[in-house]
């Protein structure tokens, strides 16, 4: 198993900045993807920004150009940079993480508020 330790998050206003980290612990193997998913009141959970062991980035149209992923293999962490914030990207934001080998894992941690005001 893995678990996962998020922190970050807050209050802020729009137009403002946050930083995301999530630390990773366990089970860790090769070819895992980390990412952000975030849930606002009334909504589906939907994927923020993802990203592969190996570089690759995923975002979704909504944050392209706001957010940026990144991580850090050897730490086993996950850091989101929030810019331009804006009142319709508060939620509860997750760290998730999933591999496939060599054998299937998928873990979220506990969620952090992100609250961005008019």
């Amino acid at each position: 198993q893995v678990q996962l330790l998020e922190s970050g998050g807050g209050l802020v206003q729009a137009g403002g900045s946050l930083r995301l980290s999530c630390a990773a612990s366990g089970s860790i193997h090769r070819f895992n993807t980390m990412g952000w998913h975030r849930q606002a009141p009334g909504k589906q959970r939907e994927l923020v920004a993802s990203i592969t062991d190996s570089g690759s980035t995923n975002y979704a149209d909504s944050v392209k150009a706001r957010f940026t992923i990144s991580r850090d293999n050897a730490k086993n962490t996950v850091t989101l940079q929030m810019n331009s914030l804006k009142p319709e990207d508060t939620a509860v934001y997750y760290c998730n993480f999933v591999s496939n080998w060599p054998y299937k894992i998928n873990s979220w941690g506990q969620g952090t508020q992100v609250t961005v005001s008019s």
